[in-house]
């Protein structure tokens, strides 16, 4: 066969496999997704979910058809999904290598209108999203207690947050405490104060205390929030929408500090709040 012929039949191979599915988010958390394949599957084939970097790790969702030339999975908000990445495939019967499921449709507006209790011990939150390479994935996040970040405002010497705590409530010396990424050692606190809201909270972490000492390369501090002495940290972090990554969509402005440095609060991938301290540009 040729090299025109193989590109050929591999490309027919590809189509025919493709599958595209909408989803939908209901005011509970769970997820529906509307799968159309190019071809029926076999009898039995299931949506499946993989973590990525997980060995081993999977969910099966079964398939059933929903209307003519389409099938549906459904995610329940009560099934277990480890937090982390999952990638989607249709899995059939001894198949060794399932196809990647395509993005369609994303109805995640319930999401954004959703919030929790402030007494839940743990939440789930998942979100539908097309990967950089053109497949759907879901992000799992599963956290016991969780901090919720909310607004934020910098200032010309350091950020102010407020946010809400589910899962355990703040006491009168709770604080949020910086930690230096590779250097456990190091860590900065601040107190915390309560709001008026259910579980609400509010702090403000001066960049000042980050950057001492030269600043020869990039620093990050991740945030925790200590609700009680000994009590278990809690990551801060921004979950609870549609959302699947704010590491270069929600970008906030830095601030110089004393020694030459920057400092600057953003998002992880995964995320979690976090501020970046690093020698300030020639050109700022």
């Amino acid at each position: 066969m040729t090299a025109t012929a193989t590109a050929t039949a591999t490309a027919t191979a590809t189509a025919d496999a493709t599958v595209r599915a909408d989803c939908v988010a209901d005011p509970a958390g769970t997820l529906t997704f509307e799968l159309t394949p190019a071809t029926a599957p076999a009898s039995g084939a299931v949506l499946l979910l993989r973590r990525r970097g997980g060995e081993g790790t999977t969910v099966r969702l079964p398939l059933s058809s929903s209307a003519p030339g389409r099938l549906r999975a459904v995610l329940e908000s009560a099934t277990d999904l480890p937090e982390g990445w999952w990638d989607t495939y249709v899995e059939e019967p001894g198949s060794a290598d399932p196809p990647a499921v395509l993005p369609g449709l994303r109805d995640l507006r319930t999401l954004v209108d959703r919030t929790p209790d402030a007494a839940t011990a743990t939440v789930r939150w998942r979100v539908p999203y097309p990967t950089l390479d053109g497949r759907l994935a879901v992000r799992s996040w599963v956290r016991a207690p969780h901090a919720e970040a909310g607004a934020i405002r910098v200032g010309p010497a350091g950020m102010s947050v407020e946010g809400v705590l589910y899962g355990a409530g703040a006491g009168e010396d709770a604080v949020v405490e910086a930690r230096l990424q590779g250097d456990p050692a190091r860590l900065h606190r601040v107190p915390l104060t309560t709001t008026g809201e259910p579980g609400g909270f509010a702090f403000t972490l001066p960049y000042a205390p980050l950057a001492t000492g030269p600043v020869a390369g990039e620093r990050l501090w991740w945030l925790w929030l200590i609700p009680a002495p000994g009590a278990k940290a809690v990551r801060i972090s921004r979950i609870l929408d549609d959302v699947w990554t704010r590491h270069k969509t929600f970008v906030y402005p830095g601030r110089p500090v004393a020694g030459g440095a920057m400092a600057t609060p953003f998002y992880s991938v995964g995320n979690d709040l976090c501020v970046r301290v690093e020698p300030r540009p020639a050109t700022a």
